[in-house]
């Protein structure tokens, strides 16, 4: 910790299966949630060789909503709506579950036959309590779709994923108050953190930052105070995700797939899944199996 910042959270390795790994940094020990954020995967930077790619396999959702956003290669979305959408960088996947859905993500077959690099994040964010049981939804939207800016100098750009920042308002259908920037830095570059939230934070997805003095590095999250007056420096060209929002309206508990406010939901929705009372992915006969607890 320093004055006014923040806390260091590292993240943890995690198999997505066949070996693919990602790095967990939320829920961690030191940190569970950021706003309304449950969950943060950081996928890669990985170079996948020809005849290999990511398949994860159909899984269930519960009260939250998923985003899927990459920087290097493409997923095939599916999902028990029917829905079945390619997203490539830039874009971005927006999963509303629920009182539940059901989704696969796999590398494209032209992809997958010549080798590609994955790069990108997953988020769930919880939904509000008056909407966990609302029904299921999807949408994509194109890099074209989102606002973007950069600074007189052009030594900053910025595109805004979710929510609203800076002035911009983006497309997603959110349904708390967050925002979710991408942004690019050049070499000794700064950007201000918005303040109207009371919980943010900064991922770096490449090269190295300073905020307020703290050097933060690639696969590091920095979790800023609340209040903070929070300036970032790149110290070398750097990409980086900030983050935030509003607290969840009340504790939530979460196991494998789930979000919800009661022990009781979770454990209805473990036997649904292990009973097959979840709608199935059209064109999919795998599945994960419900994990022992």
């Amino acid at each position: 910790m320093t004055d006014s910042t923040h806390l260091l959270i590292e993240g943890k390795l995690h198999d997505l299966g066949d070996g693919f790994m990602v790095r967990r940094m939320l829920p961690s020990a030191r940190q569970r949630t950021v706003g309304p954020f449950v969950f943060f995967d950081h996928i890669g930077p990985v170079d996948l060789a020809p005849g290999r790619g990511v398949d994860v396999r159909p899984h269930p959702h519960i009260g939250l909503s998923t985003m899927t956003y990459l920087f290097d290669g493409v997923f095939m979305h599916r999902d028990s709506l029917g829905v079945v959408q390619a997203i490539r960088p830039g874009a971005v996947n927006w999963m509303t579950a629920g009182r539940g859905v059901v989704h696969s993500e796999r590398t494209p077959e032209p992809e997958r036959s010549a080798g590609h690099r994955m790069h990108g994040i997953q988020f769930w964010v919880g939904l509000p309590q008056a909407d966990a049981e609302i029904e299921p939804s999807f949408s994509h939207h194109a890099l074209e779709a989102l606002p973007e800016w950069s600074t007189d100098d052009g030594r900053v750009h910025g595109r805004l994923v979710a929510g609203a920042a800076f002035g911009q308002q983006s497309p997603v259908p959110v349904h708390s108050r967050l925002f979710c920037v991408d942004a690019n830095l050049a070499a000794d570059a700064e950007l201000q953190v918005p303040v109207d939230y009371p919980e943010r934070a900064i991922q770096v997805v490449d090269g190295e930052i300073e905020v307020d003095g703290a050097v933060f590095s690639m696969h590091q999250m920095c979790v800023l105070q609340a209040g903070a007056l929070a300036r970032i420096r790149a110290r070398e060209p750097a990409r980086i995700v900030v983050f935030g929002g509003d607290p969840l309206d009340g504790p939530r508990f979460i196991w494998w797939n789930f979000v919800a406010s009661s022990r009781e939901r979770i454990d209805r929705a473990g036997e649904d899944w292990k009973r097959g009372r979840f709608e199935e992915v059209p064109g999919e006969t795998e599945f994960i199996p419900l994990p022992e607890r």
